[in-house]
């Protein structure tokens, strides 16, 4: 790919990544879907290959690539179909353990660092509860004082790689006291932490490869160690996160997209109706023409959202317009492709039937569409 954006170094890592899910997932993807989950040596598999590690430091085994990185490897993810093994790998990579990256400790990155790039340790980040999602101020879950360490008490629920993660990143309110986003402080909890429980695995509509979790915590007793960051500041780790949350949301949504328009193209070049293909049908054509126009310009969106973000600079507003024009697109591409299968469209055998299921979640997920344009909104008269 052709861009202004992306250096040698990169496109090799594309390559790289776009051969491995050409090799290791597409065989084996509707085998994880009907599991349920991916098995744990494919993520040890991307670890030795590096995937894991593009955005951290060399000195704890990673590549240490910035933002294009992390965005190359969301799109090839998103090209393999499987959204469910696209969003368990990248909530460990850009979701979770970068809370651990930007805030831990020295000593707290020697511990686990390492083992997150080698795909040795499967992250989770647990945040949303039954009554906040999005408004994390609202959280409920508590962290209290206690000897030496922490007692955690709470629930939290739809958290992707929360039934197998050996490693979660925990937002609790630390300051009862405090008024909305201060008082909260994030948690490294390790998975045989006593109290700390898997509820129930949620059965979902797609990312049916993708384990989701109900957690809970009944006086889960924490080390002094477990307080990553400092104490009342975890509302402003979990803002900045969500940047890099939703950036890769978005470039999973423009790869999908993409492909699922390729895959239409070559299915109504060849489907026979009316004496012809469906392809010799001007509404058709137009349709998917406009429908490329359209994720060519999300994904100009994205990619340069993705450089700001690389710079340095402060793309909260590009980075909202990513996810809400992307996630929306994405499922206006989806609806139009599953159209043109007409009844194959509909039967499970269809990748394309998949997609539209996987899709449904990256207009809600990591911030909804409306929350989104809120933000974007919010900036419009600053």
């Amino acid at each position: 790919m052709e861009s202004v954006y992306f250096s040698e170094e990169l496109d090799i890592l594309r390559q790289q990544v776009r051969r491995f899910v050409k090799e290791e997932v597409l065989p084996k993807g509707e085998a994880w879907e009907r599991a349920g989950e991916i098995p744990r040596e494919i993520v040890k598999r991307m670890g030795d290959l590096g995937f894991l590690g593009i955005r951290y430091p060399e000195k704890y085994g990673g590549s240490g690539l910035d933002t294009m990185g992390s965005l190359v490897l969301a799109e090839e993810l998103g090209r393999s179909t499987f959204g469910g093994f696209a969003v368990t790998v990248l909530v460990h990579t850009d979701m979770a353990s970068p809370h651990l990256a930007r805030y831990g400790s020295e000593e707290q990155k020697q511990k686990y660092l390492p083992g997150i790039i080698k795909g040795d340790i499967l992250t989770a980040v647990a945040v949303t509860e039954p009554d906040a999602g999005s408004d994390v101020a609202g959280l409920r879950t508590r962290a209290e004082r206690s000897g030496n360490g922490w007692v955690l008490n709470g629930a939290k629920t739809f958290i992707t790689n929360g039934v197998n993660a050996d490693l979660l990143f925990v937002a609790a309110r630390t300051d009862p006291d405090a008024k909305g986003s201060r008082g909260i402080s994030m948690f490294a909890v390790e998975r045989d932490t006593p109290g700390f429980s898997v509820a129930n695995k949620l059965e979902k509509m797609g990312w049916n490869s993708s384990d989701t979790a109900e957690l809970v915590f009944e006086d889960a007793k924490l080390p002094a160690d477990a307080l990553l960051g400092e104490e009342n500041r975890g509302f402003y780790a979990v803002m900045d996160n969500f940047q890099n949350e939703r950036m890769v949301a978005g470039a999973m949504a423009m790869s999908e997209a993409e492909t699922a328009i390729g895959i239409t193209l070559d299915y109504v070049q060849n489907r026979k109706a009316f004496g012809g293909t469906l392809w010799d049908k001007q509404a058709i054509r137009q349709r998917l023409a406009m429908l490329a126009a359209k994720v060519e310009a999300g994904r100009q969106l994205l990619h340069r959202a993705a450089w700001l973000d690389a710079q340095g600079r402060d793309s909260i507003k590009e980075v909202s317009m990513v996810t809400a024009f992307c996630g929306e697109l994405v499922n206006e591409v989806m609806y139009a492709c599953q159209q043109f299968h007409g009844g194959f469209g509909y039967m499970r055998e269809a990748a394309i039937e998949r997609m539209v299921r996987d899709a449904r979640v990256l207009a809600i997920g990591g911030g909804a569409t409306e929350v989104m344009l809120e933000e974007v909104a919010k900036r419009m008269v600053n």
